[in-house]
C-alpha cells in the first residue's frame, strides 16, 4: 500500500506540476485552474461567486490545493461542499479523480475504485492528456491496492503512453512489479491485450528460468521474439540489474556451524540437509561446489575465519548459526565473503551488502497468518500468544503485517496455566459481561430469567500462537465459552508431526501453517533423508528441509536480490528476500480434522 502511494505521488507530480487548466470543450465542461491563491482565498472568493458552476470550480481548486499540500482531512472535508451532480463531465472526472487519491491516503481501495466507477469517467479519452495520466494512475494504485494484480497491470498500460521521461520509467517498473508478483497459472493464462500478453509471457520466462545463465537467455531470447513491445525498447529495471549480474560459477562454499554447545543437535539437522541436497546435486550429474565445513564453536575471531576461508579458496560461506555471530557480521560495515547467515541479527540492525540471513523466523509465520486470514476476507481479530520475548515478537509482527493490511486487531491475551485459560478467553469474548447482564436482569425483574451467556459478535478469527498442549486446552475452551465456531488461525508450533490422533482430535477445526517438508511427504529428497535419519519426519524435519533451502538459496543469493519478486519454491516455503537481504517464508496451510491432517489449498497472492 505504501508502495502505491510513493509510485502515486512520483507520477502525479511528473504528469502534473498543476491542475488543468483546459477546456475540453463548452459541453465537457471547464477545468479548475491553477490557483495563485491560498486555499482561504479561494473558499471566500467561492463563497462570493456569482454562479454555483463557478464555486464549484474554486472549491476544486482549494480541495486539489489542499491535498497537495498533504492536508487531506482539510481536502476532503471541502471536496464534501461540492455536489457532483450539478458538476460538468470534466468537472465529475477532476473531482471523482480527487475523491480516489483520497480514499487511497486512507487506505481505501475499495472506496478509491467507487469514486472511478462514476458515469462521467466514459468521457476521460476526450480531457486533457494531464488529467487522464492522473486519473489513469490512481486508478492503477487502487486496483493494486485491491489485491487485483493484472487489472492493475492492464491499467497502467493504458496509461503508459501518455508518460514521458522519469515518469514513464516508473510506469514500465511498475508494470514489472505487478506481473512479476503474479503466481505461473495466471502468467500462463496471459492477458487481455497483446502488450499485457508479451510482460505476463516475459515474466513467465524470467520464473521458468532457474539460474542466473538460464534468466539472462531468457531475456534475450524474448526480446529477439518482441522487438517492439514496450518492456524490449525499455527493460525494466530490476531486469537491467539481473543482466549486469556478472555470473561467476560457484565452486567452493564453507559451512560454518558450531558441533559442540547448545546448538549442536539443531547444526547437524542443518548440515545433514544441505549436504543431502548437495549429494543429490552430485547424483544427478550436476557440478556442485566443493563443501568445506569450519566449526564455529571453536571460533576465536571472525577476522581470523574469513581470512582462512579467503585462502582456501572459499566462494560463499553459509553460516553461522549462532545469533551473537550473526549480530557481529551484521556490525562489519563490509565481509570480505559474501555470507548467508542461518539466524537474524535485530530487527532494524543494518547490514553489510554481503550478508543474507536466513531462518525459520516465527515472525514469517505471524505474517502468514495474516496474509492468509486477510485472503479468507476476515478483518478482526484477536491473537493468543505465549508470555515472553518470543510471543512479543510474534504477536508485534503479526500486529504489524495485520494492520499494514487494513485489519483490526481488537484485544490480545498472554496465554497463562490452563487454570487460568478459561478466564483469559471469557475476557476476550466479555463473556462476563453478558453474565451481568442476565444477572441484572434477574434483579430487575424478579425471579429466574431463562438467560444464555453471549459472546461479542465482531471477532472474525482468532490468532493463535502455542504449543500442542497449549492448543489442545485452547479448542475445547472456546467449545465450552460459547466461541466453538470462531476460526482459529495457528502458527505451526501446534503441530508436533508425531501423528497422536487423539491430540489432533482435541484440536478439531485449528487452521495452521507449515512448511512443505511435514506436509508434502511425497518429496524425493525428503523421502531419502528421513530413511537415512527417521527423526527428519517429526519436527526436527524443519531443519533438515531449512539445511536443503541453504544450499539451494547458495547459487541464487544475487538473483533474488536483483529480482525482489522472484521466488524460489523450497522444502521450509517459498522464499523470497526482503530490502534488508532477508529471506521470508511464506508457507503452505492444513487443517487438524478427524484425527487427521488435511491438507488446504495455496494462499492466492
Amino acid at each position: 500500500m505504501i508502495a502505491c502511494l510513493r509510485l502515486l505521488s512520483a507520477l502525479c507530480l511528473a504528469a502534473l506540476l498543476a491542475a488543468c487548466a483546459s477546456s475540453p470543450s463548452s459541453t465537457l465542461g471547464e477545468l479548475p485552474r491553477t490557483p495563485d491563491a491560498s486555499i482561504e482565498q479561494l473558499l471566500e472568493q467561492a463563497a462570493n461567486a456569482k454562479t454555483p458552476e463557478q464555486a464549484a470550480l474554486l472549491r476544486l481548486s482549494a480541495a486539489d490545493q489542499a491535498s497537495r499540500q498533504k492536508d487531506n482531512a482539510r481536502a476532503a472535508r471541502i471536496l464534501e461542499q461540492v455536489q457532483l451532480d450539478s458538476l460538468k463531465p470534466a468537472q465529475q472526472v477532476f473531482a471523482s479523480t480527487l475523491s480516489a487519491e483520497l480514499a487511497l491516503s486512507r487506505n481505501q481501495p475499495k472506496a478509491a475504485l467507487t469514486a472511478l466507477s462514476h458515469p462521467s469517467l466514459a468521457h476521460l479519452n476526450e480531457l486533457p492528456a494531464d488529467l487522464q495520466a492522473r486519473t489513469r494512475n490512481v486508478h492503477a494504485a487502487a486496483l493494486e491496492a485491491d489485491g487485483q494484480t493484472l487489472a492493475a497491470a492492464q491499467e497502467r498500460i493504458a496509461l503508459a503512453p501518455l508518460l514521458s521521461g522519469d515518469a514513464a520509467a516508473a510506469n514500465n517498473d511498475a508494470i514489472w512489479s505487478l506481473v512479476a508478483a503474479l503466481p505461473p497459472e495466471q502468467l500462463q493464462a496471459g492477458g487481455s491485450s497483446d502488450t499485457l500478453g508479451g510482460w505476463t509471457r516475459l515474466a513467465l520466462a524470467v520464473k521458468s528460468a532457474g539460474t542466473l545463465e538460464q534468466q539472462q537467455a531468457a531475456i534475450d531470447s524474448w526480446k529477439a521474439q518482441n522487438p517492439n513491445h514496450p518492456a524490449a525498447l525499455q527493460l525494466p529495471t530490476a531486469l537491467v540489474k539481473l543482466k549486469s549480474l556478472t555470473s561467476q560459477p560457484l565452486n567452493k562454499i564453507a559451512l560454518l556451524l558450531p558441533q559442540e554447545g547448545q546448538l549442536a543437535g539443531v547444526a547437524r539437522a542443518l548440515r545433514d540437509g544441505f549436504m543431502a541436497a548437495h549429494f543429490q546435486a552430485q547424483q544427478a550429474g550436476q557440478n556442485p561446489p566443493a563443501i568445506q565445513v569450519f566449526d564455529s564453536s571453536r571460533l576465536t575471531s571472525l577476522d581470523d575465519f574469513y581470512r582462512q576461508a579467503q585462502a582456501a579458496g572459499v566462494q560463499l560461506v553459509v553460516g553461522p548459526l549462532e545469533k551473537p555471530l550473526v549480530k557481529q557480521l551484521a556490525g562489519y560495515p563490509q565481509l570480505p565473503i559474501t555470507t548467508l547467515a542461518l539466524n537474524y541479527s535485530d530487527a532494524g540492525q543494518s547490514s553489510p551488502p554481503q550478508l543474507y540471513q536466513f531462518g525459520l523466523a516465527a515472525e514469517d509465520e505471524a505474517r502468514e497468518v495474516s496474509r492468509r486470514a486477510y485472503a479468507d476476507g476476515k478483518r478482526r481479530a484477536v491473537a493468543l500468544v505465549p508470555s515472553g520475548e518470543w510471543g512479543d515478537r510474534v504477536l508485534a509482527a503479526f500486529r504489524q503485517d495485520w494492520e499494514a493490511k487494513g485489519g483490526t486487531l481488537l484485544a490480545a491475551e498472554r496465554i497463562a496455566q490452563p487454570v487460568a485459560l478459561a478466564q483469559q478467553i471469557a475476557d476476550l469474548f466479555q463473556l462476563r459481561q453478558s453474565e451481568g447482564r442476565a444477572k441484572s436482569l434477574q434483579s430487575t425483574v424478579g425471579g429466574n430469567v431463562s438467560a444464555q451467556p453471549s459472546r461479542r459478535q465482531d471477532i472474525d478469527f482468532i490468532f493463535l500462537a502455542s504449543t500442542p498442549q497449549q492448543a489442545q486446552q485452547i479448542k475445547p475452551t472456546l467449545n465450552f465459552q460459547y466461541a466453538g465456531d470462531v476460526p482459529v488461525y495457528a502458527t505451526s508450533n501446534v503441530y508436533s508431526a508425531s501423528g497422536d490422533v487423539n491430540q489432533y482430535n482435541d484440536m478439531t477445526g485449528i487452521l495452521f501453517c507449515e512448511t512443505p517438508w511435514l506436509l508434502d511427504t511425497s518429496n524425493g529428497l525428503r523421502q531419502q533423508v528421513v530413511r537415512q535419519w527417521p527423526q527428519a519426519a517429526g519436527s526436527l524435519g524443519r531443519l533438515y528441509a531449512m539445511g536443503v533451502d541453504a544450499y539451494s538459496l547458495a547459487p541464487r543469493l544475487g538473483q533474488l536480490k536483483a529480482l525482489p519478486d522472484n521466488r524460489i519454491e523450497g522444502l521450509s516455503g517459498s522464499l523470497g528476500m526482503s530490502p534488508n537481504q532477508r529471506i521470508e517464508r511464506q508457507l503452505p496451510w492444513a487443517e487438524f480434522a478427524g484425527g487427521q491432517v488435511k491438507r488446504l489449498p495455496d494462499t492466492p497472492n
